[in-house]
């Protein structure tokens, strides 16, 4: 609020207007025209290790213990001050802290220092590795540890009040591709996980194991900004870093920070900095946007590297991102809170039935299997029914923060990303409460860990749009702007393609819903059946595994947008085109999975809107083969490449066209049966579909290979296929799926 001292200061010719200018302004964290205050920072890590031993440890399906200190666990809290607002943020050496605790520690903190507790930020890192702050799955809450934690919170919290000095503040973001892969899979259809009530329904699941030929690719994007948010003093002098990324954990014995405190020792030393991030420095990384990321990469041989060795390795992506920042002598500061009431997804009285019995068998409330672990979670959410979670926007000169009390997807986190209307914008996830897995509601289709019903993933299947949805008006209000349109890249492809002139074009660069939108005006969306995820790297952007970690700009997409695409799992597209005569054309885009995960399959690519069908067959050793009727094409392609396919139908005949060909692979003759208004794409397919259009001309050869050629994949198969044909050849064996605690 403004200081209404400032009325004694003011001239005695400002108007009335001027003064209620100047409160809204401030109001809002902008600070008015003409009024410039000196930015401080205040900055302070306390110790919040255990004392007591044996402590229990959060983490796992089960309880853990330690009995010891690896390394010590802290609240790195950091105060900013832009004259009219100030904003806390505290970063917890934590696996999770549980609303209650976290709004005892803001209460304690908010009395101590006059700062209001909706300024203020307290989100846990995610150690595995630390006290259990709350109680879930088949672990009980460390109550004497629990009982502290707010007060030592709140310490920290006071300390960086205390130290606010005059300071500047920036901010700057680079992507590391590098440390950061999506760990949820997708896997064959005869390779699903059985969920702990019995069902074998899990086509996507955590830690596949390396190169694993059950699996045939990520389920999901990942997030790879490293933000720093950074203060120094007015000579210049290192005095701040927040740091932001999203990778789960690395994995440390008990009790320690993990990843998290090594990374602020290593920032320190590259800064020239003594105290390990500890103090007078004080360093923290944020947990992002990780549920479904880790830093193993599944699509590559595994590779050797310890906690220290990674940590160093990001610290210096970090660094990069450091030596890039402006510093700002003032900037203004705003922050908004939302509140939502979000229900649970119940058991029916059939799981119910199934609870209860083991239940009652669970001695002091420990369960000792996954079995009781999620009976008891059952009788949990039967009893509690919803949750009220705290959602928050932030606003530092034109950086955004969005805070979420979840493990959030990395989709979830680039939904926020693109819609923020600030230059740069990060997330802080398990931020002010720890409500569990939020997958976006395409993903529990797939199932797995992550989505099965408990305080680790209970929350409705619509959590994660009304999450966005709160998050994004709550950025427009920080930020006094409409957020950000979602927009689709436009390439030397694209451009193509709209030359050609389709009837409808679908280009599957969508993150939300179950329709895909159509490129041309006026055009019908395309439906998606349950069984499929968003996101995927599409059609020139790499893949994102392996040597194709590092996704880029591409002839699809143009020299600011990453290519995407979707990848069907149990599910298929349908697409409405009506009042097509018997000349047209379909043009597709498909990818059949990693090479690790050959196998003998097929699937119907196309349907057409007169009957004729497309099937695509891959072989055990990751070769794929199309055919209509018993017409099969003599090229015999790679599977684990992106290929380009043309359908057409001229009266009776069909021909189809691979890559670019100007001969056709498939010269057959079918009888177009009855009209049909859709045309289905990949039925049964394992894989990808990318830039589905459909034409009501037929297109030339020359067309075609012009299309071919200007998406730039003609040059990719040449390289591919001379770095990485031994790969294709063979299926590599694949290494046991690492055994890593639950969450």
């Amino acid at each position: 609020m403004i200081d209404l001292n400032l009325r004694a200061i003011l001239p005695a010719q400002l108007t009335a207007l001027c003064l209620v200018a100047m409160v809204a302004a401030a109001c809002r964290g902008q600070q008015p025209a003409g009024v410039k205050q000196q930015f401080r920072v205040g900055a302070a890590a306390t110790d919040i290790s255990p004392t007591s031993f044996p402590v229990r440890i959060a983490g796992g399906f089960l309880e853990g213990q330690a009995s010891q200190i690896v390394d010590p666990l802290f609240v790195r809290c950091f105060v900013l001050d832009d004259g009219h607002e100030k904003i806390v943020f505290a970063i917890v050496d934590s696996c999770g802290v549980p609303q209650v605790l976290i709004e005892t520690a803001k209460r304690e903190a908010s009395q101590r220092t006059g700062i209001p507790v909706d300024r203020m930020l307290v989100s846990a890192t995610h150690t595995h590795s630390a006290p259990a702050a709350w109680g879930g799955l088949g672990t009980r809450q460390a109550e004497i540890y629990a009982a502290r934690l707010p007060g030592l919170i709140a310490e920290g919290i006071a300390q960086a009040f205390a130290n606010l000095q005059p300071a500047r503040i920036g901010w700057a973001v680079v992507n590391d591709w590098e440390h950061t892969h999506n760990r949820r899979w997708i896997r064959h259809q005869n390779r699903q996980v059985e969920d702990p009530f019995g069902n074998v329904n899990g086509r996507a699941n955590m830690h596949p194991g390396h190169l694993s030929p059950d699996v045939i690719g990520p389920s999901g994007p990942v997030d790879p900004a490293l933000a720093v948010l950074a203060a120094q003093t007015l000579d210049g002098k290192p005095l701040a870093v927040l740091a932001n990324y999203s990778q789960h954990y690395f994995g440390a014995g008990a009790v320690s920070a993990d990843y998290y405190g090594e990374f602020c020792k290593h920032v320190a030393n590259l800064w020239g900095q003594p105290g390990k991030g500890n103090g007078p420095f004080v360093c923290a990384m944020s947990q992002g946007t990780s549920g479904d990321c880790m830093w193993m990469d599944y699509g590559a041989p595994q590779k050797k590297i310890d906690r220290d060795s990674y940590a160093r390795a990001v610290a210096q992506y970090a660094h990069q991102a450091l030596r890039k920042i402006d510093y700002h002598d003032s900037v203004s500061l705003a922050m908004a809170e939302r509140r939502l009431v979000l229900k649970y997804r119940l058991p029916s009285q059939q799981r119910l039935a199934w609870a209860r019995p083991i239940a009652a068998k669970i001695e002091n409330e420990l369960p000792k299997s996954v079995t009781e672990v999620y009976a008891s979670e059952a009788l949990f959410l039967h009893q509690r029914q919803q949750s009220e979670i705290m959602l928050q926007a932030l606003r530092v000169g034109d950086l955004t923060i969005c805070a979420i009390p979840n493990e959030v997807y990395a989709l979830t986190g680039l939904k926020l990303r693109a819609r923020s209307p600030a230059a740069a914008h990060f997330n802080i996830a398990l931020a002010n409460g720890a409500e569990g897995y939020i997958p976006p509601p395409e993903q529990h289709a797939l199932g797995g860990y992550t989505t099965w019903p408990a305080q680790s993933a209970g929350l409705e299947v619509a959590a994660e749009p009304k999450i966005v949805a709160a998050l994004v008006d709550a950025l427009a209000e920080v930020t006094g702007k409409r957020p950000n349109p979602i927009t689709e890249g436009e390439g030397p492809f694209s451009d193509a393609m709209r030359r050609a002139a389709p009837r409808a074009w679908w280009r599957l660069n969508d993150a939300e819903g179950t329709t895909a939108r159509n490129a041309v005006d006026g055009g019908g969306a395309a439906q998606l059946s349950p069984g499929f995820a968003w996101y995927l790297p599409g059609v020139g952007s790499g893949t994102g595994t392996g040597r194709g970690e590092k996704l880029t700009p591409s002839a699809f997409s143009g020299p600011h947008h990453i290519n995407r695409a979707v990848h069907l799992a149990g599910g298929d597209l349908r697409a409405p085109v009506d009042k097509l005569a018997d000349q047209y054309a379909v043009a597709v885009w498909f990818w059949l999975g990693e090479a690790s995960g050959a196998s003998e399959r097929s699937a119907m690519l196309i349907k057409g809107a007169r009957g004729e069908t497309l099937v695509c067959r891959q072989t055990s050793d990751h070769r794929v083969q199309l055919s209509i009727g018993d017409v099969t094409s003599q090229t015999v392609m790679r599977a684990d490449d992106w290929h380009f396919v043309v359908l057409q139908r001229d009266g009776k005949e069909l021909r189809v066209f691979v890559d670019g060909q100007t001969t056709p692979e498939i010269v057959t003759q079918q009888s177009p049966t009855a009209s049909d208004t859709e045309f289905v794409f990949g039925a049964g397919l394992q894989g990808e579909l990318d830039e589905i259009a459909v034409f009501d001309h037929l297109l030339t050869p020359t067309e075609i290979n012009q299309l071919w050629h200007v998406s730039g994949i003609s040059e990719h198969h040449v390289v591919h296929q001379e770095a990485l044909s031994h790969r294709a050849r063979s299926v590599l064996p694949p290494t046991p799926p690492p055994k890593f605690a639950a969450n």
